[in-house]
Order: structure tokens, then sequence, then C-alpha cells
């Protein structure tokens, strides 16, 4: 049987072996240290001692979010009593994270485990390698509880937000909820600790664009600018630029797995960081032969290891690398098969169209609604007409200027939105 296909680079697996049956010795090893880590893969699918070839590598069923909230975090401990005493001891960590089942899971993780796969996420990017073993300054603007368990749960003053360097500039979610005396606070903090790197959900990145602006701060430091949490849009990205003018890097990962792709924000070069996982590329439909779902297979995790795990997102094939489409249920397909994503979205909207967020809603077969944050009302038949053309299918568009746009109950965003199926 041939082997699957991985985003990671070949030589991540080590040489070429004589047998092409056989699963890499990188790869294989790893498997290995899954199985005697976490008693839930043996349990799921009992594994033999042979040399592991690709055609029972297939035969390891795939594990789903859904799997994990069903079965509960204690099933990937044989002794869950000694994962509490870590816990209490510092030695392990936790973090719940809603995500696409809207079910929270608790995600247990080895102290510092965050921390040595961040790294590893930053020397894979040429613009942020040079931040990595180095004293620099950075804020993070994301939903509360984001990542790791560092984000404060607690309504602390500013100098209490200040770890290793990092700035937690957010103490609650939903930013199109913050009064302006919250956007205040947010901005001096910004201003006083002058960052070099600016990190955070592309929609809480593009509101603070807006109050730095009309409070008419700059911030000179600044020197990247990274897109991480959710699926960032070129309008978020340009309201981002023209206030905070920096190297924008897309950073795709999730609290359970890590950080998995990198590249330059909007230049569909994002690579595997090959140190974090193993990315499985699974065929999705075959009219779309360089669109996937992807498998992650955590790399040198202790505490709850994935393997083969469905993570729901898809992404694309490039010349340059890969570009992340965004989560399976949150993807469009006309009735001849192709495929709409964000990105058609972006590249429908007139040129001269400007707005700090915008969803997407279909609401019936061919009517959709078009949701932005603008400070000044678009031409509406430009945008109605633009994204229609886009959609096909006699589909028939309405624009709505809002004041803002919730979140889904995870607090997450979605640019856009069709009907479920």
């Amino acid at each position: 049987m041939s082997a699957p296909t991985f985003a990671n680079a070949p030589e991540v697996f080590g040489k070429p072996i004589s047998d092409p049956a056989q699963v890499p010795a990188p790869l294989e090893q790893e498997v290995r240290k899954i199985y005697a880590r976490s008693p839930l893969y043996g349990q799921r699918f009992p594994l033999h001692t042979e040399p592991l070839q690709w055609s029972c590598f297939r035969e390891i069923p795939a594990l789903s979010k859904k799997e994990i909230v069903a079965r509960g975090h204690q099933a990937f401990f044989a002794d869950y009593a000694a994962i509490e005493r870590g816990l209490q001891e510092k030695k392990f960590e936790y973090e719940s994270t809603g995500g696409t089942t809207q079910s929270p899971m608790t995600v247990i993780m080895e102290d510092g485990w965050w921390n040595a796969q961040t790294a590893r996420a930053y020397l894979a990017s040429p613009i942020l390698r040079s931040y990595v073993g180095r004293p620099y300054r950075k804020c993070v603007l994301a939903p509360v509880g984001c990542s790791s368990n560092l984000c404060p749960y607690e309504d602390h003053p500013f100098p209490h937000r200040y770890f290793d360097g990092v700035v937690y500039l957010n103490l609650s979610s939903d930013p199109f909820a913050f009064p302006e005396a919250e956007w205040d606070r947010i901005v001096l903090e910004l201003q006083a600790t002058q960052p070099e790197v600016l990190e955070g959900e592309p929609v809480y990145l593009s509101l603070l664009a807006r109050a730095a602006q009309k409070r008419g701060v700059k911030v000179p430091s600044l020197k990247a600018v990274i897109l991480t949490y959710g699926k960032a849009s070129t309008q978020h990205g340009r309201r981002i630029a023209e206030v905070f003018p920096a190297a924008q890097v897309d950073l795709y990962g999730s609290t359970e797995a890590g950080y998995l792709f990198v590249g330059e924000a909007f230049k569909d070069n994002s690579q595997v960081i090959d140190a974090n996982a193993f990315i499985e590329l699974v065929p999705w439909r075959a009219e779309l032969p360089d669109v996937f779902q992807i498998y992650v297979t955590t790399r040198d995790r202790e505490a709850m290891p994935l393997l083969r795990y469905h993570t729901g997102d898809i992404v694309q094939r490039c010349a340059t690398g890969y570009r992340l489409l965004g989560r399976e249920g949150n993807l469009y397909f006309r009735a001849d098969g192709s495929l709409v994503s964000p990105t058609d979205i972006d590249a429908a909207l007139p040129q001269d169209f400007a707005c700090w967020h915008y969803s997407l809603v279909q609401t019936s077969e061919t009517r959709w609604d078009f949701h932005y944050v603008a400070d000044q009302t678009a031409d509406h038949a430009k945008v109605e007409a633009a994204v229609a053309a886009m959609l096909g299918g006699g589909a028939r568009v309405n624009a709505f200027r809002r004041r803002f746009i919730a979140p889904a109950a995870s607090g997450k965003f979605a640019l856009l939105k069709p009907l479920a199926k």
C-alpha cells in the first residue's frame, strides 16, 4: 500500500528506506511513544510489535474532538490520580476549549509544553525566529483563556498581567462589547509596553487598530503582528497594517494540538512546524485534488498526545506552501461542486470597500446576508452585486452595516456561515 501524503518537509522522515511499505522510523517511533504514554490508543486499536507498515498505520482510527469529549480527558491516562497530583504541584497545566463542537474539552499539558512548542513555531518563521532565546516585549489581545492557561481569568491590574515580557491586554471576551473606557485602558497599556510583537485574534486586533487610530496612537516599536486564534480576512489585515505597519504572520494551531502551520499572512506560503507535529493530508473531495483534511500526530508530547487527530480544518496546497481555508463546517459549495472560502469573499469585495470585520451568512438556499462593521456605510448595491456574482447560482445578497457582530457560543468569529448540512 502506498504511503499517505504528508505536509511535512521530506527530510523530517529521515533517509529513504528500502521497503516503501514500511513507515519511516521517526514517525513509527512517535506512534509507539504515544501508545506507551497513553492507554487510550491501545484500547481503540491494538498495535503489533513488528515493524509498522503503512497498511497498519492507515487502520489506526482517526481521533475526533467529539470522541475526546465523550471519553473524557481522563481516558488518556493510566493513573489520573497522578495527573491530579501533578496539577497541584504545577507539573501539569490544564485548559478548556470549546471549538467546533461547542462542548467544553479539557486539555492537559505538561508544564513548559506550550512555551516549548511556541518557541519551535517561532523558529520555523523567518520573521519570528529572531525573538527566540532573547528578551523581547509582546502584547496579546485575544479571547480570555484562549491559549495555554496564561491568559488571565481575573481582573488583575496592569503590572500583574506582565509575564516574562508578555502583557495580556484583555480582561473579558467579545471585543465588540468593550466600552470606550476599556479601549482607553488597552491602548494605554499598549503604549506603555512598547512591544516588538503584537499577537491576537484578527477581529480583536482589527478593533484595536480602530481604537488606536481614533486616539491618534502609534506604536513605533512594533516589528511583527501575529494573526492567530481565528481566521483572518484581508480586511482585517489591511486595517491592522494601516495603524500598525509591521510584518504580519499567520500562525495556526489549536489549544489541544499546539501550533501546526506558520507563514506570512495572506501569502499562501504557510509551512508545517515540523518539530511540533506530523501533518497527514487526507483527500477530501475528488474534484478538489489540492484541498485536504488534516490528521495531526503531535511530537514529543507527554500529556494527552494526539495520534491521527482529525482537527476539522481544511487546507489547500499552493505553489508556495499551504493556505488554511478554515473549518470544514464554515466552507460553502456551489451547485457545480466548486468551493467558496473566505479567500473568495475577500477577492470579490470592491477595491474601495473597507471594514473592521464582516460575516457572510446564508439564510436560505439562495439568500445571503452580508454583515459588516465599518465607520462609513458602503455602496450596498455594489457590494451585494459583487458578492452575489462570486457565489453564483442565482444568489441574492443583502448588505447590512452593523455596530457589532456577535461571536459564536465558543467565543470565535466566522467570516462565512453557510447553512448546516
